[in-house]
């Protein structure tokens, strides 16, 4: 049993118990001293006894104690070694300086010198301003002081100065300490480097505006030639020639050819156009209700695959999708479930799954090599390819086709089958 402070309650007992007896002893032993009685053989043997009965528990106690303390000693020295790993954590990690309340520069940690490429000693006694990049007024840091006066944490992500004179970006917390008269003795400026993530930032913003450039170019430069001027060409050229003309030319086969070519080509476009649309600022995917089957079968309709897909009556009759992206990306799986199958019959099936109560899904069913959910997370991922894969494939097709799944609201998942893959393609998500 344990008491409310560590030490055994029954180690408090035996020690109340040797109290007891110790009371005792010196009691007859004083009333010995004092002659109010005789001294005699059985008192000697009593007093002895009271002795030898004490000893036990207060050696119990003080062992219990000084193992206690023994373990209190321990976690403390564990808690100060592991503060002080979290200080040098602190310490390697982030930009730590401390100034005077004249704002003098008193402190500069190792990542300090690092960053800013000035040493403690060049900087010693200045003024902060030296590492000011001049992007920021003097209301700005009027601003910092005053909440720093009123007790609180002022954090804003700042601009400074290197020594060479280039700009570094810090997520900087600043706080004042004070005397027990309320007025500031130190500033302390706790800063953390931000200037990859924020060139990267910058970086990753200046090609958005290059793709969304080629987006516009494909949008509206592309759409009169793929939409206007090839199909007029096509009509223009089947009025001059007549039925007797092309078969005498043996020119049918071509211009079947040409028009197929050219309804594949618009069907592209469109997915492309949709596509690019999702680069504009605060885009929305527009969507409309379509048959699956029917959307499915019409845009696989020119394909060389078209014979080794089939579609099963059971796919939603309205559903809301954007056909050109939904049919890019089912597309992009079933070329998937075709390229990677070493199957003799190479065959994939789409089907409906599950209901309203239990969940819908697609499905999307192959008798290939087999994939997990495990591999078909791997191989989503940009420039990812299978070990031992012999085919070409960079991973971005299926990472785009995911992403047009999730702008529908949908998720995918992979199941390994005995023969082949099953994904399964959620589509209602409430």
């Amino acid at each position: 049993m344990k008491s409310l402070d560590g030490i055994s309650l029954n180690s408090k007992i035996s020690l109340a118990v040797a109290g007891l007896i110790m009371m005792t002893f010196f009691t007859v032993q004083t009333c010995i001293v004092f002659g109010l009685c005789e001294p005699t053989l059985f008192l000697a043997k009593f007093g002895w006894g009271c002795v030898v009965f004490f000893m036990p528990p207060f050696f119990k106690v003080v062992s219990e104690f000084l193992y206690k303390k023994k373990k209190v000693t321990e976690e403390l020295d564990k808690q100060i070694h592991s503060f002080k790993r979290f200080e040098d954590f602190v310490q390697e990690a982030t930009i730590v300086t401390k100034a005077d309340s004249r704002a003098k520069i008193t402190y500069v940690n190792e990542k300090f010198e690092e960053v800013s490429g000035w040493k403690f000693e060049e900087v010693k006694g200045r003024d902060h301003v030296i590492v000011n990049s001049g992007t920021q007024p003097k209301k700005y840091w009027k601003g910092m002081y005053d909440t720093v006066h009123q007790g609180k944490i002022w954090h804003d992500v700042v601009t400074n100065k290197r020594k060479d004179g280039s700009f570094y970006y810090v997520d900087t917390y600043i706080k004042a300490n004070f005397d027990n008269d309320g007025n500031v003795i130190e500033y302390v400026s706790v800063r953390q480097d931000l200037t990859d993530i924020i060139k990267a930032t910058d970086e990753l913003a200046q090609k958005n505006v290059y793709l969304e450039h080629a987006a516009k170019i494909i949008r509206h430069d592309m759409h009169s030639g793929i939409n206007t001027y090839l199909p007029r060409g096509i009509k223009s050229l089947k009025r001059r020639i007549t039925d007797d003309q092309i078969n005498e030319l043996k020119i049918q086969a071509p211009l079947q050819l040409i028009s197929d070519g050219l309804t594949h080509a618009q069907k592209v476009y469109a997915g492309v156009y949709e596509f690019t649309n999702l680069v504009k600022q605060n885009a929305h995917m527009s969507k409309a209700k379509v048959d699956i089957k029917y959307i499915l079968e019409d845009y696989l309709r020119l394909t060389a695959y078209k014979n080794q897909v089939i579609l099963d009556d059971n796919l939603p009759k309205s559903l809301e999708v954007n056909e050109p992206l939904f049919c890019t990306a089912i597309d992009n799986l079933i070329r998937n479930g075709l390229k990677y199958n070493d199957s003799p019959t190479k065959w994939v099936k789409i089907y409906q799954e599950g209901s309203y109560n239990s969940g819908r899904y697609i499905i999307i069913e192959d008798n290939g090599r087999g994939l997990s959910q495990t591999e078909f997370i791997e191989l989503s991922k940009p420039y990812t390819r299978k070990e031992g894969q012999k085919e070409s494939g960079t991973g971005l097709g299926l990472n785009i086709c995911i992403e047009i799944l999730k702008e529908h609201g949908f998720d995918i998942k992979a199941e390994k089958l005995e023969q082949g893959t099953k994904l399964k393609i959620r589509i209602d998500n409430d």
